[in-house]
């Protein structure tokens, strides 16, 4: 955390908290960290480029939205709305939305220096404030999904808003890694917490507030959730530390990303 933090961190572990508590302190958190996240990976994630994890998985190498061109598409969690432009630069009619207005803020300043511009609006992704079957597609890379107690809710919007035959793409943590150390070198090679154990990781303040939670779910918690929203699971995606990529990112990077798969991308489409 940044030594000028109005609210210094007191302490940090994997802990129960109400869920209204954890699910509330995203819009809190990015809104105090975005400049500071931003600064940090602007290099990497590019004012409009479209990557679905730290290993650096390319939209236009994955093609996993399919061919977005004339596409009505939604970006849920879309932070500065980097992958929104790029979609935009590439004739996707595409509108961008994050709980946290300081993202938006940076989102509304990156318009201006790049020249692409992405309507955007503040929204919670499990109230999206859209009409039923308005989307072709609705995605996320790392967005809404880690940072709520009730992700089945987020889910269960992105298939409100699509039309029929539409498809939803998110990115996560892979799941695997939540029973390994967050550590990016050889360290956090050996498994040290119960893959099964779905407590949040959860940072409070000097006052007992919650300041930051994030939420695991296995593997089969997320196809339950995808199937339980009427979608179906047409790929996980599971992108390899390629040889290029240096950067060491939270707990991502090329040591320990040589041996554990620190993403997961789901494809999944409404019948």
């Amino acid at each position: 955390m940044p030594v000028n933090d109005p609210h210094p961190i007191n302490h940090a572990g994997y802990r129960d908290v109400p869920d209204a508590e954890g699910g509330d302190a995203a819009r809190g958190w990015w809104d105090s960290h975005a400049a500071e996240y931003l600064d940090e990976h602007r290099s990497f994630l590019g004012d409009a480029g479209f990557r679905w994890g730290p290993e650096g998985l390319q939209e236009h190498d994955a093609h996993l939205l399919g061919d977005v061109a004339g596409a009505r598409v939604l970006e849920v969690g879309a932070g500065a709305a980097h992958c929104s432009r790029w979609l935009a630069a590439r004739g996707a009619h595409v509108v961008a939305t994050d709980v946290s207005a300081g993202m938006l803020a940076h989102a509304a300043r990156l318009d201006r220096e790049t020249g692409v511009r992405v309507p955007a609006a503040q929204a919670d992704a499990r109230a999206l404030p859209f009409a039923d079957d308005s989307f072709d597609v609705v995605f996320t890379s790392f967005g809404a999904i880690p940072f709520v107690p009730d992700a089945a809710r987020v889910h269960a919007e992105a298939a409100r808003v699509l039309r029929p035959g539409g498809r939803w793409v998110f990115s996560v943590t892979h799941p695997v890694r939540w029973a390994f150390p967050d550590d990016p070198t050889s360290r956090g090679l050996t498994a040290q917490f119960s893959y099964f154990d779905r407590r949040p990781y959860v940072e409070t303040d000097g006052e007992g507030r919650v300041a930051y939670a994030e939420y695991h779910r296995t593997l089969g918690d997320h196809v339950r959730d995808v199937v339980a929203a009427g979608l179906r699971v047409r790929d996980v995606v599971e992108p390899e530390w390629p040889e290029w990529n240096d950067q060491v990112w939270g707990g991502w990077g090329p040591e320990r990303g040589a041996y554990l798969p620190g993403t997961a991308v789901f494809v999944t489409t409404r019948d």
